[in-house]
């Protein structure tokens, strides 16, 4: 079997999932594309050839975005193999790949003691962050307050106040999720270089 006959049969079972897990008929989605229930049905059974003009009203319609509806299924490797970064006091582990779903990257940090801390590490940029604690207590410098959060909780907060994540006590690692804003101001040096 061809590769492109292979991906064919992947979009069209996306559309007919998509379109299952919403709950909708045939009659309701072809409404929502303007084709008619009938060429919906042949897309999705392989009866009718699949044209460009017709997946991108689909697309908008299971609101998806054409990409992830003809993105290629080959998933041989789902398994993220992180290289550890590092930096004084800080070892990162990047546990997404690249351009991840709604540009969040989620990272698991063990910080030491010799991080650098205080006034002058203090980072602001749009957005929010989360963390949890996986060992340790973590010491979240947010504005003016200290605030200790130790193994088995979690902190949210607005990423415009300006924040930083050191250890208290000992190491401490985190599970920690970052929106685009937060990767770059936090898991890139200030030039704007990956961190080494």
């Amino acid at each position: 079997m061809k590769q492109e006959d292979v991906l064919d049969g992947v979009i069209r079972r996306r559309i007919r999932g998509l379109r299952l897990a919403r709950g909708w008929s045939l009659d309701a989605l072809a409404a929502r594309c303007h084709l008619s229930p009938s060429t919906l049905s042949r897309i999705e059974t392989g009866h009718r050839r699949i044209a460009l003009d017709q997946l991108v009203p689909i697309a908008r319609a299971l609101d998806t975005t054409l990409d992830q509806l003809v993105e290629s299924a080959d998933d041989e490797d789902v398994v993220i193999r992180p290289q550890p970064e590092h930096t004084r006091g800080l070892t990162t582990w990047l546990l997404s790949r690249e351009r991840s779903l709604h540009g969040v990257s989620v990272a698991k940090m063990r910080i030491t003691p010799e991080r650098p801390t205080g006034a002058g590490e203090l980072r602001v940029h749009p957005g929010r962050e989360w963390f949890t604690v996986l060992s340790g207590t973590a010491c979240l410098q947010l504005g003016e307050r200290t605030i200790l959060v130790p193994t088995g909780e979690a902190a949210e907060f607005s990423t415009m106040v300006p924040h930083s994540i050191g250890a208290q006590d000992g190491p401490v690692e985190i599970l920690t999720i970052f929106d685009q804003d937060g990767e770059r101001a936090h898991l890139h040096t200030r030039d704007g270089a990956p961190q080494q």
